[in-house]
């Protein structure tokens, strides 16, 4: 996948001017930067160790539930919730889906607090600093869970590690800092393969660890978390050594405290959804910007609640074991990394929307096959549509946030975007978890697939091209 170019690298100089008339590209078009396929590296070694926990989950959840303290932190919370567990009549195994759900929406919740604030700052300080920055945080992470011998410690480590999540805002700054209008949409392909590939082989080593682990006794997950680790450090020295500034100092936002008022403006919600932070952009535009900002967090709230409790329904509705979860992760990705390198990095950016519409679209019947299934063929046709649509909605809409604000709000755009993302992925796990807990798999899916209808009908009644 690294080896994936670029049509301007293969485009002879008669193709090139004839796509300047057709794309209103200049003749003059520069090639893709190379820090595109640095930053897709560096998101593919980060989101390898970050997938492989994925499948351990379950597993993760149950060996604390077995060897935490009596008055550990997972007793505690096993008491607190027995009340409205009897209410709702819950049984005990679902139990691991609604902290698993808090456990997701509190690593989201720090990405919203921290996202726009590491965006606004590399826009003063440069890309590489704040990004290597992340990339320690992400690392003390991995050590602490090596050495989180109780389920305090383990959420604690998760807690680090969304606090230090900043860097996948940082590289979609990156790539539109290096490209030109038309070469953006195969930049956001490539940071979509990463999230492909990483989803193809990040959960299978982890089902692998999964699988060995059922013959080891005491803290088990101890060579996993020095597995993630190792390709932190990886990271780590892989941009300190090949990763070179994309945002030149003459272009950089000349006020420290401007841009950290902005920052935390960031925190307030309305402000986030007004994108109050953004200056000087013509009223039309800030509207179409606002109306995909609530598109897109709506599609995440429903999508990442759904996404999240998709291991938990495999494995009690079909009785998936890590491995065969670790399968069904790998089949996905590939599917999307497929299609994102072969189709959608190739798409002209004036045909973004309409991709997006589709990949909205096609969202909706896969969560109802999903939830409807009681086969295994309806599911896999649940979870084919749900990768083909993955494949589409993300990098398209990641493109058209791309074209607005100027050099200096590139950061601060994509960072809202992100905080945005993050602040859905934050309430849809613990809704989606409260929701499956309370009225099983059928309903929580049926009712979030007629829930997607909207995101794709407000996309297709805005003005944005």
């Amino acid at each position: 996948m690294v080896q994936l170019r670029s049509r301007t690298l293969h485009t002879s100089v008669t193709e090139l001017k004839e796509d300047a008339q057709k794309k209103d590209v200049p003749k003059n078009a520069p090639r893709s930067s190379p820090a595109m396929y640095i930053v897709f590296f560096s998101l593919l070694l980060d989101l390898l160790a970050f997938t492989m926990i994925l499948p351990l989950m379950p597993s993760l959840l149950d060996h604390y539930r077995l060897n935490d303290r009596p008055n550990g932190l997972y007793s505690w919370l096993q008491h607190k919730v027995k009340y409205f567990q009897v209410l709702v009549g819950a049984p005990d195994q679902f139990n691991a889906v609604l902290f698993g759900g808090f456990l997701g929406s509190m690593f989201s919740f720090l990405q919203f607090l921290t996202s726009p604030i590491v965006g606004a700052m590399s826009d003063v300080f440069g890309r590489k600093p704040v990004m290597l920055l992340c990339l320690f945080g992400i690392t003390s992470s991995y050590i602490l869970w090596a050495l989180s011998h109780s389920f305090a410690m383990f959420v604690f480590a998760r807690f680090v590690g969304g606090l230090s999540k900043g860097n996948v805002s940082l590289s979609m700054a990156i790539v539109t800092d290096v490209s030109t209008v038309a070469q953006r949409g195969v930049g956001m392909a490539l940071v979509g393969i990463a999230f492909s590939v990483g989803f193809i082989l990040g959960p299978l080593i982890g089902a692998i660890f999964a699988k060995w682990s059922q013959s080891q006794e005491g803290d088990w997950f101890v060579m996993p978390a020095m597995f993630a680790l190792g390709l932190s450090v990886l990271d780590i020295l892989f941009v300190v050594f090949f990763f070179k500034e994309s945002l030149s100092k003459d272009k950089r936002s000349k006020s420290v405290a401007k841009s950290i008022s902005q920052a935390l403006a960031y925190i307030s919600i309305t402000d986030l959804f007004q994108f109050t932070p953004v200056r000087n952009l013509p009223k039309q535009k800030l509207e179409e910007l606002r109306g995909l900002g609530l598109t897109y967090f709506v599609y995440l709230f429903l999508y990442s609640g759904l996404e999240f409790t998709l291991t938990f329904l495999t494995h009690h509705k079909f009785h998936y074991s890590s491995m065969q979860q670790g399968w069904m992760f790998f089949g996905i990705g590939l599917t999307m990394a497929v299609l994102q390198g072969s189709w959608v990095r190739r798409l002209p950016s004036h045909s973004m929307k309409k991709t997006s519409l589709l990949g909205l679209l096609l969202i909706i019947p896969a969560f109802f096959c999903v939830g409807l299934a009681t086969s295994q063929p309806l599911l896999y046709t649940g979870l084919f549509l749900f990768a083909v649509s993955t494949s589409m909605v993300v990098p398209s809409t990641m493109t058209l946030v791309s074209q607005f604000g100027t050099d200096a709000q590139k950061g601060t755009v994509m960072g809202i975007f992100r905080s945005l993302g993050a602040l859905a992925r934050a309430i849809g796990p613990v809704v989606a978890s409260i929701c499956y807990w309370s009225f099983g798999a059928t309903v929580t899916y049926c009712l979030g697939g007629a829930c997607l209808f909207w995101p794709w009908y407000n996309l297709r009644k805005s003005t944005i091209k």
